[in-house]
C-alpha cells in the first residue's frame, strides 16, 4: 500500500483510493506535501486542512476545464472535471458529519461529475429510482458489445463510497466490453442518497435492492433473467443479504467480504483493526441514523450474514485481500463456507503474487477488477476475449 503519510492508515487510504480512481501523481504530491505535519496529529485532526488543500486543486481543475470548454475542447474539459470531482469527493469524505462547507464541497463534486460525463460524452446515463420519499440515484453504463437485452450487474457501495467512486473503479468499463451492463448506485446510507435525500442505511438491504431490480425490469436493454448484484467493502454484506432475500438476482459477487460487520464494530471499540474514515463513530451513526452509540450498536448487531447465506441458490464469487486491515480474511472464509446451496461458488484471495492484498484491493485494483469482470461475464455466458 502506498503510504504518503507515515503511521496514518486512514489518510493513506484516501490517497490510495484517489490514485486508483484516476488521480495524477503530481497533483497528489502538490495537495499532500503541505499536509505532512497535520497528518502526524492522527486521523481526525487536520482534516479541515486536508479539505482546503484538495479543494484548491479541484477548483483549479474546474477553472481549467472551463477554459477548455470555451475553446470547444470538451473531451479535455471532461477529463479535468473527472479529477476535480474526485478531489472534491475525497476532501468531503474526510470531514466530520456537519463540518462547515462539507455539503457545499459535496455539491461541487456532484456538479463536476455531471459536467464531466456530459462534455466527455461518457457511456453513463443518470437514473433516479423512487424509494421511500427520496431517490436511489445511479449511473447506468451500457454494454459496448452485443445487441438487444444485455445482462446487467447492480454495483453497490460500501460504508463510505459513492456511485462516482464505483464508476472510477473501472469495473463497469471492463464489464461493458465483455457484454455486460452495470448500474452503479448510491443505496441508502451512501453518497447522494444519504446527503441529499436523507436515506439512511438499513440491515435488510433487500428492501431497496428489490426496488432497483424492479426498475431494471422496465428497461428494454436489460435481460431480466440475467441481473446480478455485487458489493464492495460493506457492500460485501448488503449484496449477499439482498441476493438471499431477493431470489430474482441471478448471481452475486463481493469485493471484500463483510460477513459480520457488527462483530467488527465491537473489535473497533477495542481499537482492533483499522477504520476507513476519520471521525469514524460520528460517521457510522450518521449513516445508520442512530442517535447515540447504544442505538448504533443495536443496529450493528443485526448486520451479519450468519443464518442467511443458505438461502442463496445462485452463483456466488467471494474475493478478499490477503492483508485486509479492516475486515479480517476469516470473515471471507465464513461467507464462502456458508454458501452451501450455491451451484457455483468460488473463493479468490488476492495475495502478494497477484496484488490487491489490502481492503478492496485499494493497493492495486487492476487484478481484482479483471478477475471479477471475467467471472461475471463467464457466469452470464458472455465473452472474455
Amino acid at each position: 500500500m502506498f503510504s504518503y503519510f507515515p503511521d496514518n492508515y486512514v489518510w493513506n487510504l484516501s490517497v490510495d483510493i484517489a490514485i486508483e480512481s484516476g488521480a495524477q501523481i503530481g497533483e497528489i504530491e502538490e495537495m499532500c506535501a503541505p499536509l505532512r505535519d497535520a497528518a502526524k496529529r492522527g486521523a481526525d485532526a487536520g482534516t479541515a486542512a486536508f479539505m482546503a488543500s484538495w479543494v484548491a486543486m479541484a477548483d483549479r481543475l474546474d477553472a481549467l476545464a472551463h477554459e477548455d470548454a470555451a475553446l470547444g475542447r470538451n473531451f479535455s474539459a471532461g477529463t479535468k472535471l473527472h479529477r476535480a470531482a474526485l478531489y472534491y469527493q475525497t476532501a468531503e469524505r474526510m470531514q466530520a458529519h456537519g463540518a462547515p462547507s462539507r455539503m457545499a464541497v459535496f455539491e461541487k463534486g456532484q456538479d463536476a461529475f455531471r459536467r464531466a460525463i456530459l462534455l466527455g460524452r461518457d457511456n453513463l446515463e443518470r437514473v433516479e429510482i423512487p424509494y421511500e420519499g427520496g431517490i436511489i440515484p445511479g449511473y447506468f453504463m451500457g454494454a459496448t458489445h452485443g445487441e438487444g437485452e444485455r445482462p446487467t450487474l447492480v454495483f453497490v457501495n460500501g460504508l463510505d463510497s459513492s456511485k462516482e467512486m464505483l464508476v472510477w473503479t473501472r469495473l463497469g468499463a471492463e464489464l461493458a466490453r465483455r457484454g455486460v451492463s452495470t448500474l452503479h448506485i448510491d443505496q441508502p446510507g451512501t453518497g447522494e442518497a444519504l446527503r441529499t435525500h436523507g436515506l439512511v442505511a438499513v440491515p435488510d438491504s433487500e428492501r431497496w435492492a428489490s426496488k432497483v431490480f424492479d426498475y431494471l425490469e422496465t428497461r428494454r436493454d436489460v435481460d431480466e433473467d440475467r441481473i446480478g448484484i455485487m458489493g464492495l467493502s460493506l457492500g460485501g454484506y448488503y449484496a449477499p443479504r439482498a441476493a438471499a432475500f431477493e431470489p430474482r438476482f441471478a448471481l452475486c459477487a463481493v469485493w471484500g467480504a463483510n460477513h459480520d460487520w457488527g462483530a467488527v464494530q465491537h473489535a473497533r471499540l477495542k481499537r482492533e483493526g483499522e477504520n476507513p474514515v476519520p471521525h469514524y463513530w460520528e460517521h457510522v451513526r450518521w449513516v445508520w441514523g442512530a442517535a447515540d452509540m447504544d442505538s448504533f450498536m443495536e443496529i450493528a448487531n443485526k448486520v451479519t450474514l450468519d443464518g442467511v447465506l443458505d438461502r442463496i441458490k445462485v452463483p456466488f464469487l467471494v474475493t478478499h485481500g490477503e492483508n485486509d486491515r479492516q475486515i479480517p480474511l476469516a470473515y471471507a472464509q465464513r461467507t464462502y463456507d456458508q454458501l452451501v446451496n450455491s451451484p457455483k461458488r468460488e473463493f479468490k484471495i488476492f495475495d502478494k503474487r497477484t496484488g490487491g492484498v489490502e481492503h478492496v484491493s485499494l493497493d492495486n485494483m487492476s487484478y481484482g477488477r479483471d478477475f471479477i469482470a471475467d467471472w461475471v461475464a463467464e457466469t452470464f455466458g458472455e465473452r472474455t476475449a
